[in-house]
Protein backbone atom coordinates (compact mmCIF):
# COMPACT_ATOMS: atom_id res chain seq x y z
CA UNK A 1 0.00 0.00 0.00
CA UNK A 2 2.81 2.39 0.93
CA UNK A 3 4.66 1.45 -2.23
CA UNK A 4 1.62 2.28 -4.34
CA UNK A 5 1.34 5.71 -2.69
CA UNK A 6 5.03 6.41 -3.31
CA UNK A 7 4.66 5.43 -6.98
CA UNK A 8 1.58 7.63 -7.30
CA UNK A 9 3.46 10.52 -5.76
CA UNK A 10 6.35 10.06 -8.16
CA UNK A 11 4.01 9.98 -11.14
CA UNK A 12 2.37 13.20 -9.89
CA UNK A 13 5.70 14.96 -9.51
CA UNK A 14 6.89 13.73 -12.91
CA UNK A 15 3.87 14.86 -14.87
CA UNK A 16 3.48 18.11 -12.88
CA UNK A 17 7.04 19.39 -13.06
CA UNK A 18 8.66 17.68 -16.03
CA UNK A 19 7.04 20.00 -18.62
CA UNK A 20 8.23 23.00 -16.61
CA UNK A 21 11.73 21.61 -16.36
CA UNK A 22 11.72 20.82 -20.06
CA UNK A 23 10.63 24.38 -20.88
CA UNK A 24 13.23 25.86 -18.56
CA UNK A 25 15.88 23.71 -20.19
CA UNK A 26 15.23 25.36 -23.54
CA UNK A 27 12.66 23.36 -25.48
CA UNK A 28 11.37 26.44 -27.36
CA UNK A 29 10.01 26.21 -30.91
CA UNK A 30 12.25 27.68 -33.55
CA UNK A 31 10.92 30.64 -35.55
CA UNK A 32 9.93 29.87 -39.15
CA UNK A 33 9.40 31.78 -42.40
CA UNK A 34 11.61 34.72 -41.41
CA UNK A 35 11.23 37.34 -44.13
CA UNK A 36 11.73 41.06 -44.78
CA UNK A 37 9.04 43.57 -45.72
CA UNK A 38 10.36 46.96 -46.76
CA UNK A 39 8.87 49.96 -48.58
CA UNK A 40 10.69 53.30 -48.94
CA UNK A 41 13.26 52.03 -46.41
CA UNK A 42 10.68 51.31 -43.72
CA UNK A 43 11.89 47.77 -42.98
CA UNK A 44 10.11 45.20 -40.85
CA UNK A 45 11.19 41.64 -40.07
CA UNK A 46 8.32 39.15 -39.83
CA UNK A 47 8.14 35.46 -38.92
CA UNK A 48 5.94 32.65 -37.58
CA UNK A 49 4.39 31.21 -35.42
CA UNK A 50 2.64 33.28 -32.77
CA UNK A 51 4.28 32.25 -29.48
CA UNK A 52 2.43 30.66 -26.58
CA UNK A 53 2.70 31.92 -23.01
CA UNK A 54 5.66 29.55 -22.49
CA UNK A 55 8.14 31.39 -24.72
CA UNK A 56 8.89 34.64 -26.54
CA UNK A 57 11.11 36.08 -29.28
CA UNK A 58 14.18 38.31 -29.26
CA UNK A 59 15.67 39.85 -32.41
CA UNK A 60 19.35 40.46 -33.05
CA UNK A 61 20.57 42.50 -36.04
CA UNK A 62 24.03 42.57 -37.55
CA UNK A 63 25.89 43.78 -40.59
CA UNK A 64 26.90 40.86 -42.78
CA UNK A 65 30.09 39.55 -41.17
CA UNK A 66 29.71 41.87 -38.15
CA UNK A 67 28.69 41.51 -34.52
CA UNK A 68 25.05 41.05 -33.60
CA UNK A 69 23.19 43.67 -31.57
CA UNK A 70 20.02 42.99 -29.62
CA UNK A 71 17.17 45.24 -30.70
CA UNK A 72 15.79 47.06 -27.63
CA UNK A 73 12.26 47.20 -29.07
CA UNK A 74 12.17 43.44 -29.70
CA UNK A 75 13.36 41.72 -26.51
CA UNK A 76 11.35 38.73 -25.24
CA UNK A 77 8.32 39.89 -27.19
CA UNK A 78 5.11 38.06 -27.97
CA UNK A 79 4.98 39.80 -31.38
CA UNK A 80 5.99 38.16 -34.66
CA UNK A 81 7.39 41.32 -36.23
CA UNK A 82 10.12 43.83 -35.47
CA UNK A 83 10.59 47.28 -37.02
CA UNK A 84 14.30 47.62 -37.82
CA UNK A 85 14.13 50.82 -39.89
CA UNK A 86 15.99 53.08 -37.47
CA UNK A 87 18.64 50.43 -36.73
CA UNK A 88 19.68 50.23 -40.40
CA UNK A 89 21.65 53.47 -40.37
CA UNK A 90 23.62 52.65 -43.54
CA UNK A 91 21.14 52.03 -46.39
CA UNK A 92 23.93 50.77 -48.67
CA UNK A 93 25.04 48.06 -46.23
CA UNK A 94 23.68 44.51 -46.07
CA UNK A 95 22.14 43.02 -42.94
CA UNK A 96 21.03 39.73 -41.42
CA UNK A 97 18.80 39.18 -38.40
CA UNK A 98 18.40 36.32 -35.94
CA UNK A 99 15.10 35.53 -34.23
CA UNK A 100 15.79 33.80 -30.90
CA UNK A 101 13.22 31.69 -29.07
CA UNK A 102 13.57 32.45 -25.36
CA UNK A 103 11.67 32.22 -22.08
CA UNK A 104 9.05 34.92 -21.55
CA UNK A 105 9.73 38.01 -19.49
CA UNK A 106 10.57 37.17 -15.86
CA UNK A 107 11.43 33.52 -16.51
CA UNK A 108 15.03 32.34 -16.20
CA UNK A 109 16.80 29.57 -18.08
CA UNK A 110 20.07 27.69 -17.69
CA UNK A 111 20.69 27.74 -21.44
CA UNK A 112 23.54 29.79 -22.87
CA UNK A 113 22.33 29.46 -26.45
CA UNK A 114 18.71 29.52 -27.53
CA UNK A 115 17.09 28.12 -30.67
CA UNK A 116 17.26 30.73 -33.43
CA UNK A 117 16.44 31.27 -37.07
CA UNK A 118 18.55 33.47 -39.34
CA UNK A 119 16.93 35.70 -41.94
CA UNK A 120 18.00 35.98 -45.57
CA UNK A 121 20.46 38.76 -46.34
CA UNK A 122 18.80 42.14 -46.87
CA UNK A 123 20.36 45.19 -48.57
CA UNK A 124 18.00 48.20 -48.23
CA UNK A 125 19.52 50.22 -51.10
CA UNK A 126 18.92 47.36 -53.54
CA UNK A 127 15.95 45.55 -51.99
CA UNK A 128 13.48 48.02 -50.50
CA UNK A 129 10.36 48.47 -52.61
CA UNK A 130 9.52 51.96 -53.87
CA UNK A 131 5.98 53.17 -53.28
CA UNK A 132 3.90 55.06 -55.84
CA UNK A 133 4.88 58.74 -56.16
CA UNK A 134 2.62 61.79 -56.27
CA UNK A 135 2.82 64.41 -59.02
CA UNK A 136 1.10 67.47 -60.42
CA UNK A 137 0.25 67.84 -64.11
CA UNK A 138 0.07 70.79 -66.49
CA UNK A 139 -0.68 70.37 -70.20
CA UNK A 140 -0.52 73.21 -72.72
CA UNK A 141 0.13 73.52 -76.46
CA UNK A 142 1.20 69.93 -77.04
CA UNK A 143 3.47 69.78 -73.99
CA UNK A 144 2.95 68.15 -70.59
CA UNK A 145 4.90 69.16 -67.48
CA UNK A 146 4.89 66.75 -64.54
CA UNK A 147 6.29 67.78 -61.16
CA UNK A 148 7.01 64.70 -59.04
CA UNK A 149 7.31 64.81 -55.25
CA UNK A 150 10.32 62.82 -54.02
CA UNK A 151 8.77 60.54 -51.40
CA UNK A 152 10.03 60.62 -47.80
CA UNK A 153 11.69 57.51 -46.37
CA UNK A 154 12.02 56.04 -42.86
CA UNK A 155 15.71 56.98 -42.65
CA UNK A 156 16.51 59.94 -40.42
CA UNK A 157 19.43 62.30 -40.95
CA UNK A 158 19.73 64.47 -37.88
CA UNK A 159 16.13 65.42 -37.19
CA UNK A 160 14.90 65.19 -40.76
CA UNK A 161 13.50 62.29 -42.76
CA UNK A 162 15.48 61.73 -45.90
CA UNK A 163 13.74 61.54 -49.26
CA UNK A 164 14.36 59.04 -52.01
CA UNK A 165 16.37 61.73 -53.80
CA UNK A 166 18.58 62.21 -50.71
CA UNK A 167 19.46 58.51 -50.70
CA UNK A 168 19.60 57.57 -54.39
CA UNK A 169 20.82 60.96 -55.64
CA UNK A 170 21.45 60.85 -59.42
CA UNK A 171 20.45 57.18 -59.50
CA UNK A 172 16.81 58.13 -58.94
CA UNK A 173 14.99 58.43 -62.26
CA UNK A 174 11.30 58.60 -63.03
CA UNK A 175 9.50 56.77 -65.82
CA UNK A 176 6.36 58.34 -67.29
CA UNK A 177 3.79 56.17 -69.04
CA UNK A 178 1.26 58.14 -71.09
CA UNK A 179 -1.49 57.52 -73.62
CA UNK A 180 -4.37 59.25 -75.36
CA UNK A 181 -7.48 59.16 -73.22
CA UNK A 182 -9.77 56.25 -74.16
CA UNK A 183 -6.90 54.66 -76.14
CA UNK A 184 -4.87 51.50 -75.39
CA UNK A 185 -1.59 52.49 -77.07
CA UNK A 186 0.98 53.60 -74.47
CA UNK A 187 4.37 55.30 -74.60
CA UNK A 188 7.09 55.78 -71.97
CA UNK A 189 9.63 58.49 -71.26
CA UNK A 190 12.45 58.49 -68.66
CA UNK A 191 13.85 61.47 -66.77
CA UNK A 192 16.67 61.80 -64.23
CA UNK A 193 15.00 64.78 -62.54
CA UNK A 194 11.76 65.32 -60.62
CA UNK A 195 10.54 67.81 -63.23
CA UNK A 196 9.50 65.91 -66.34
CA UNK A 197 8.54 67.44 -69.68
CA UNK A 198 6.78 65.36 -72.35
CA UNK A 199 6.55 66.96 -75.81
CA UNK A 200 5.03 66.00 -79.15
CA UNK A 201 1.48 65.65 -77.86
CA UNK A 202 -1.45 66.24 -80.18
CA UNK A 203 -3.07 69.53 -79.30
CA UNK A 204 -6.73 69.51 -78.25
CA UNK A 205 -6.38 65.81 -77.29
CA UNK A 206 -6.76 64.47 -73.76
CA UNK A 207 -3.79 62.46 -72.40
CA UNK A 208 -3.40 60.34 -69.27
CA UNK A 209 -0.15 59.97 -67.30
CA UNK A 210 1.32 57.63 -64.69
CA UNK A 211 4.71 57.92 -62.96
CA UNK A 212 6.96 55.41 -61.18
CA UNK A 213 10.44 55.54 -59.71
CA UNK A 214 13.13 53.99 -61.92
CA UNK A 215 16.54 53.05 -60.49
CA UNK A 216 18.68 51.71 -63.37
CA UNK A 217 21.57 50.65 -61.08
CA UNK A 218 19.44 47.92 -59.52
CA UNK A 219 19.13 44.37 -60.79
CA UNK A 220 16.38 43.66 -63.31
CA UNK A 221 13.07 43.12 -61.55
CA UNK A 222 13.84 45.64 -58.80
CA UNK A 223 14.41 48.73 -60.94
CA UNK A 224 10.83 50.00 -61.09
CA UNK A 225 8.64 51.18 -58.22
CA UNK A 226 4.86 51.09 -58.02
CA UNK A 227 2.87 53.04 -60.60
CA UNK A 228 1.18 56.22 -59.42
CA UNK A 229 -2.53 56.86 -59.76
CA UNK A 230 -3.29 58.11 -63.31
CA UNK A 231 -4.01 61.75 -64.06
CA UNK A 232 -5.65 62.93 -67.28
CA UNK A 233 -5.66 66.31 -68.98
CA UNK A 234 -8.82 68.03 -70.18
CA UNK A 235 -9.95 67.51 -73.77
CA UNK A 236 -10.41 70.90 -75.43
CA UNK A 237 -12.55 69.29 -78.14
CA UNK A 238 -15.01 67.79 -75.70
CA UNK A 239 -18.67 68.42 -76.44
CA UNK A 240 -21.07 69.52 -73.77
CA UNK A 241 -22.30 65.92 -73.51
CA UNK A 242 -18.74 64.77 -72.66
CA UNK A 243 -18.35 67.39 -69.97
CA UNK A 244 -21.77 67.29 -68.31
CA UNK A 245 -24.17 64.46 -67.62
CA UNK A 246 -27.67 64.44 -69.21
CA UNK A 247 -29.26 65.18 -65.83
CA UNK A 248 -27.16 68.32 -65.43
CA UNK A 249 -27.98 69.47 -68.98
CA UNK A 250 -31.75 68.89 -68.49
CA UNK A 251 -31.65 70.74 -65.17
CA UNK A 252 -29.87 73.68 -66.82
CA UNK A 253 -32.44 73.80 -69.66
CA UNK A 254 -35.34 73.73 -67.17
CA UNK A 255 -33.74 76.53 -65.17
CA UNK A 256 -33.28 78.65 -68.33
CA UNK A 257 -36.91 78.06 -69.35
CA UNK A 258 -38.10 78.97 -65.86
CA UNK A 259 -36.09 82.18 -65.81
CA UNK A 260 -37.31 83.05 -69.32
CA UNK A 261 -40.91 82.50 -68.24
CA UNK A 262 -40.44 84.72 -65.19
CA UNK A 263 -38.86 87.48 -67.29
CA UNK A 264 -41.71 87.33 -69.88
CA UNK A 265 -44.37 87.37 -67.16
CA UNK A 266 -42.80 90.35 -65.38
CA UNK A 267 -42.43 92.20 -68.71
CA UNK A 268 -46.11 91.65 -69.64
CA UNK A 269 -47.34 92.78 -66.20
CA UNK A 270 -45.20 95.92 -66.36
CA UNK A 271 -46.49 96.79 -69.83
CA UNK A 272 -50.13 96.43 -68.73
CA UNK A 273 -49.46 98.55 -65.65
CA UNK A 274 -47.91 101.28 -67.76
CA UNK A 275 -50.90 101.28 -70.14
CA UNK A 276 -53.38 101.63 -67.27
CA UNK A 277 -51.43 104.37 -65.48
CA UNK A 278 -52.26 107.27 -67.94
CA UNK A 279 -55.99 106.42 -67.84
CA UNK A 280 -56.00 106.65 -64.07
CA UNK A 281 -54.27 110.01 -64.21
CA UNK A 282 -56.91 111.39 -66.69
CA UNK A 283 -59.79 110.29 -64.43
CA UNK A 284 -58.27 112.28 -61.60
CA UNK A 285 -58.24 115.60 -63.64
CA UNK A 286 -61.27 118.03 -62.99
Amino acid sequence: MATARIEAGLYFLYFSFFPTLLSASGSYPQAQNVTWKSTNFKTVLVWEPKPSADYSYTVELSLVGGNAQTMPNCIRSSQTMCDLSTAMTDPKACYVADVLSQPPQGVTSELFEFPHKTSPKFCPYDDTEIDRPKFTLEVSKGKATLSVTDSPTAIVNGQHLQTLRDIFSEQLHYRVTYWKNKSTGKKTSDSNTSMIVVTGLDQEESYCFQVQAYIPSRTYGKQLGDLSAPQCSEDEKQSILDVYSPAVIISAIMLILLLTGIIITVTVVCCKWRKKAPQGEKKGVV
